[in-house]
């Protein structure tokens, strides 16, 4: 009885190593399922998902693992149709496997809170937006980074396009050019209705409010080509309002606003307002009425 006991101790115990070591795994394999880390915050995110994913696989895992050892090793034997002993409640049991949830929900609201504000995303509400600087960890910016005056640049958002200025040179463009390793507020505004400033690559999404004016900071770390998208639907050419996101070095940046900011200011290619125009058009009209898209705006980079 006792070596059987101990073999049922042993087992129980290879099991608890064999999911935690396997949900680790899992867990690490979730930074590959992801767009590169672009962004000091994405870096914030990514632990956030891999910890869910291991928390979700070891409870998964578990409960799956559990079942099969007891279909395995405790069937009825064949033709065996009696009913099982009659079990009363266990005070004890029901209380761990209700306390066990609430630990965990609890762990990852906290968990989840604590990157929010490190992030310090700011909310909706006019009374939310305080104006206050993303802290971001020490960690995930470098010393550098955060020595340098912050880049200061204005994001309109309209249906359906991104226009972006840059005061310093007094540029407009339509793609969102930014600094590499250099922190960067972004003054949010929209034109009509409800917007949703995407980038996946930053692990970023703010929501633009109409009326309502946002800062939003963050930190570019990985020079490339990336796309900002609208993550609220806001109309017919909903899926035209669409941007690249180029991070480059310091010094090229500060090259691209010099010669931007030579550029004669040109009408900027708009991809909804010349489907709207080809629609007009038609001798025949099908489908619904929509709102003209609004007029293309003067840029001295068209991107």
């Amino acid at each position: 009885m006792k070596i059987q006991k101990i073999l049922n101790i042993l087992t129980l115990l290879t099991g608890a190593i064999a999911v935690t070591v396997s949900s680790l795994w899992i867990g690490k394999q979730a930074y590959s399922w992801l767009p590169p880390q672009a962004a000091a915050e994405s870096l914030l995110i990514d632990d956030l998902i891999s910890f869910l994913v291991t928390l979700g696989a070891f409870i998964f895992l578990g409960v799956t693992s559990t079942l099969m050892y007891s279909v395995i090793f405790h069937r009825a034997v064949k033709d065996d149709f009696t009913d099982g002993p009659p079990i009363d409640g266990n005070v004890a049991v029901e209380v761990i496997w209700t306390a066990i949830p609430i630990l965990l929900v609890f762990w990852i609201a906290g968990y989840s809170y604590q990157v929010y504000e490190q992030m310090g995303i700011q909310g909706p509400s006019e009374l939310v937006h305080l104006h206050n600087p993303l802290a971001v960890a020490a960690k995930d910016v470098s010393a550098n980074a955060l020595a340098q005056p912050v880049e200061k640049i204005d994001v309109l958002a309209k249906q359906w396009a991104w226009v972006f200025h840059y005061p310093e040179r007094d540029v407009t463009s339509t793609e969102l050019h930014l600094p590499s390793d250099r922190r960067v507020r972004l003054a949010l505004r929209s034109q009509d209705v409800l917007h949703g400033f995407y980038i996946p690559a930053f692990r970023l999404k703010q929501d633009i409010i109409p009326n309502h004016a946002l800062d939003f900071e963050f930190t570019p770390i990985r020079p490339g080509q990336y796309r900002l998208t609208d993550s609220q639907y806001s109309g017919t050419y909903f899926a035209t309002m669409q941007a690249n996101v180029v991070v480059e070095s310091p010094e090229d940046y500060q090259q691209w606003l010099a010669q931007a900011a030579t550029q004669k200011p040109s009408l900027a290619n708009n991809q909804a307002a010349s489907e709207y125009a080809q629609t007009s058009n038609q001798s025949v009209q099908t489908g619904w009425v929509t709102v003209p898209p609004a007029a293309p705006t003067l840029v001295n980079s068209p991107g």
